[in-house]
């Protein structure tokens, strides 16, 4: 491999590994309720917190307007304040490192003639998505400062799938300098099989989406039995709201129902998928991912289960959500496993 190309992909896993992390703090800022807390926006001088107790009373004097504090958290005092200001406050600074930790580097290898020509575009569209992202969060943010002191699940769902839309686009890009994909044909049943890793991915974007509405409208805090919804397989009141369409988006049992339905169809297809790879004609580092995204499945859905169960705790709910980013790593890293160059297909580790 080129030493360029080996020098972009390692920055760009190491912005995958800090959007990874916003995403875990995002998680818990939400389950804290701490994302109202910094009531403006202030791209470069909000990098500094308040810094003595006058800054620090005109902080909280400003949080004191909203509805949060209003209809929920009038007794709240200083110091209480500062624990919710905190989380909201270290989610934004890493957002913005991360855009520093992406230009600059790039800004560098594009400077020195290390980026490919065809690769320009792609960091372009990076770049303007995380600007897109971080938009959209404050955008996220206001809609919790008018009357109601949540925010709207349809712009947390936004800002949860654009950051998964970053993630993806990196670490695919990443993938792509590491091993090179085959241009000749693959035969059909391979070409199957691809097609099957495709829609896993898309079935995995799925659960990202209906996640991000259980997130929205608190429905994790319903529904807390399993495998059945209160004793029943489909909840009474899953299509309860008029016009129909409303329930996808803003009736608990439907929008839980929705991502119980994905978890399930990914319980049995990638068992399956992993059997189909067994005796297929792939690579044993094919194999390998299959094997590893079987067992974190697993794994996530256990989780799932658990942060049911026990009503959302703060610890395992940001968990579940930093593990969706994990499988969805692991699935691209399948597809990507499953159309490389023979040449360089041949390895089952993780690294070279």
């Amino acid at each position: 491999m080129h030493p360029a190309r080996r020098q972009i992909a390692t920055w760009l896993f190491v912005c995958c590994a800090m959007v990874f992390a916003i995403l875990v703090v995002g998680g818990v800022t939400r389950l804290t309720h701490s994302g109202l807390s910094i009531v403006e926006w202030k791209p470069l001088v909000g990098v500094i917190p308040p810094m003595n107790v006058q800054e620090w009373n005109e902080t909280f004097d400003k949080y004191k307007k909203t509805p949060e504090y209003q209809k929920v958290n009038h007794q709240m005092n200083l110091e209480e304040f500062k624990g919710i200001f905190y989380w909201e406050y270290w989610h934004r600074v890493l957002g913005r490192l991360i855009g520093v930790v992406f230009f600059f580097p790039m800004l560098y290898f594009w400077l020195r003639g290390k980026i490919e020509p065809g690769l320009k575009p792609k960091l372009v569209v990076i770049f303007i998505l995380g600007g897109l992202q971080g938009a959209m969060g404050w955008y996220m943010v206001k809609s919790g400062l008018v009357d109601d002191p949540r925010v709207s699940q349809y712009r947390l769902t936004a800002h949860l799938s654009i950051a998964f839309l970053i993630f993806i686009s990196m670490m695919w890009v990443a993938l792509g300098l590491v091993e090179e994909r085959a241009r000749n044909a693959a035969d059909a049943g391979l070409r199957r099989l691809q097609r099957i890793a495709f829609w896993l991915a898309i079935a995995v974007f799925y659960m990202v989406i209906t996640g991000g509405f259980v997130a929205g409208i608190r429905a994790g805090k319903a529904y807390n039995t399993f495998p059945l919804m209160d004793g029943q397989v489909i909840p009474s009141g899953i299509m309860l709201l008029e016009p129909w369409y409303l329930n996808f988006f803003n009736n608990m049992a439907t929008v839980q129902f929705d991502h119980r339905l994905g978890a399930w169809l990914l319980a049995f297809v990638v068992p399956w998928f992993w059997i189909k790879l067994r005796s297929a004609p792939v690579s044993a580092r094919a194999r390998f991912v299959s094997t590893l995204l079987l067992v974190l499945l697993a794994g996530q859905i256990g989780l799932g289960i658990a942060t049911l169960l026990l009503a959302v705790p703060i610890a395992l709910g940001a968990a579940h959500q930093g593990g969706a980013m994990v499988i969805f790593a692991v699935v691209l890293w399948l597809n990507h496993a499953l159309r490389v160059a023979p040449a360089t297909n041949t390895m089952p580790s993780v690294a070279r």
